[in-house]
């Protein structure tokens, strides 16, 4: 190469800046500022690593964790909630009792529906949310709140930011992980796991575990022949150069070291990704316990359960392996965004249809999961949390389904400095809004809890853009105490 012609690297070392997310901002002349101390925690960490379990679609808290008596004694009467309802279609028809008949589990005795009863094998490891609320019953502005942390676009993913503040473990593998429902995307689509204004090397890489291409586009595909040797230099050495001459020309654009970061973490992946994403070595047992024995003898109920535990168990499995491998945060989703008959948490129509083959395999690659990194003592420092974008109503839209509640609904997290076993704030008699309303939970202190287990202090780890210091919690956000062991 010639002497002209320098390195990615050299070109941009020489430009005067370093290669984390803030010295980049700033080599590129951005005008924003980081506060806190990236790479490094506040305090001592309880956590390492995330794992975020999204249900699209809004999944009943009603028929899944948070039983209510008076639902069942009242099933058929004409609903009265005291207060005009607002209802996002028109389900305010009599009240409905849980779908699934539910059953005390481990030595908490917490009640689950029987269609997640695989999670009562680990009931005693997790820590329930009851009293959730959310600001609209709108999907796409809610997924946002609770993957972003605000009702609209332009803001990071939550795992974005604990990539922006605390680095990466592994430099082969990326730091945010996207593990998408096959079916395709949920509200939003990518826009809940990019950066925005964040440095564009803390985006989520999609992966698609048990997919012919896992990791689109990481090789070259088999036709290009005329990819040889001498043509992959050739076209390196004119790439240096457009790449040159595109940085020294425009200031402030962090996608151009972010594309370099990226394909070079791709020529990394090409060696890295394959093996962490085999799940073909694991041993019969770990397989057939996260869902993927071929004949399905664990769970052997009525509900339609084996595609949906396959495909779910296959992402909680490798997501273990990712972990395993210095990944710091997984997201895994769970439904996407369109088809009919519904196969997302949407359930308007007819919520046993919907949710039995979708709740069923969640509970069994969940309950998995968490017993897997037990048992390699990793469940310890491994945070996970499980969410959905709002609730549904304890009413009935037509004859089996429930409406959008966004006014309470549930959360649940075990491992990384969680107290499992306990329920942290409750709903009303009737799971509408929280029994106290005054004290509500919000998606803030979630992630401000989060952020917390893993050494971060909420309100110190900002992004200064347009004038303002951005945080993951906005202005809000308190540490759930009650949930943290």
């Amino acid at each position: 190469m010639s002497n002209e012609l320098k390195s990615r690297r050299d070109f941009l070392n020489q430009s005067g800046g370093g290669l984390g997310g803030i010295a980049l901002a700033s080599m590129l002349g951005e005008n924003l500022q980081a506060k806190g101390v990236l790479g490094e925690a506040h305090h001592r960490p309880r956590a390492k690593r995330v794992i975020q379990l999204f249900m699209a679609g809004a999944a009943s808290h009603l028929d899944l964790f948070d039983f209510k008596p008076e639902l069942v004694k009242r099933h058929g009467e004409k609903s009265d909630f005291g207060e005009h309802v607002e209802a996002f279609q028109n389900g305010l028809g009599p009240w409905k009792k849980p779908v699934w008949e539910f059953s005390r589990h481990g030595g908490c005795g917490k009640l689950l529906g029987e269609t997640v009863s695989p999670l009562g094998e680990v009931v005693d490891e997790m820590a329930f949310v009851h009293n959730m609320i959310g600001r609209t019953g709108v999907h796409s502005q809610a997924t946002y709140l609770q993957a972003t942390g605000f009702d609209r676009p332009g803001f990071p993913g939550m795992g974005s930011w604990v990539s922006y503040g605390l680095g990466s473990m592994n430099q082969n593998l990326p730091t945010f992980v996207v593990l998408p429902d096959h079916r395709g995307f949920a509200s939003n689509g990518p826009k809940n796991w990019g950066s925005a204004f964040l440095p564009a090397v803390h985006q989520g890489t999609i992966i698609r575990p048990g997919t012919p291409e896992p990791v689109t586009h990481l090789y070259p595909p088999k036709s290009a022949r005329f990819l040889t040797p001498a043509a992959e230099e050739a076209a390196g050495n004119l790439l240096e150069k457009l790449n040159g001459t595109y940085a020294s020309e425009r200031g402030g654009d962090s996608r151009l070291e972010a594309r370099i970061r990226s394909y070079e973490l791709a020529a990394r992946m090409q060696m890295a990704a394959p093996e962490a994403l085999d799940i073909s070595k694991e041993p019969a047992y770990i397989r057939e316990m996260y869902g993927l024995a071929p004949d399905g003898t664990r769970w052997p109920k009525e509900i339609n359960w084996k595609e949906e535990a396959d495909y779910f168990g296959r992402k909680c499995l490798s997501a273990r392996r990712l972990l395993e491998r210095g990944v710091k945060f997984v997201q895994i989703w769970s439904g996407n965004d369109n088809g009919f008959p519904r196969r997302n948490w949407d359930s308007h129509e007819d919520i046993e249809r919907d949710h039995g083959p979708l709740s069923r395999g969640m509970a069994i690659g969940a309950a998995a999961l968490i017993q897997d990194l037990k048992q390699r003592g990793m469940l310890e420092d491994t945070l996970i949390l499980w969410t959905t974008e709002f609730g549904r109503m304890p009413s009935t839209q037509g004859s089996k389904g429930r409406d959008h509640n966004p006014f309470v609904f549930t959360n649940w997290l075990a491992g990384g400095g969680i107290k499992g076993g306990v329920t942290c704030g409750e709903s009303d008699e009737f799971g509408y809004k929280p029994a106290d309303r005054k004290n509500p939970t919000e998606v803030y202190d979630i992630h401000a809890t989060i952020l917390h287990l893993l050494g971060i202090d909420h309100e110190a780890l900002t992004f200064r853009k347009d004038s303002i210091d951005r945080r993951l919690t906005d202005v809000h956000g308190r540490v759930i105490k009650g949930i943290i062991g």
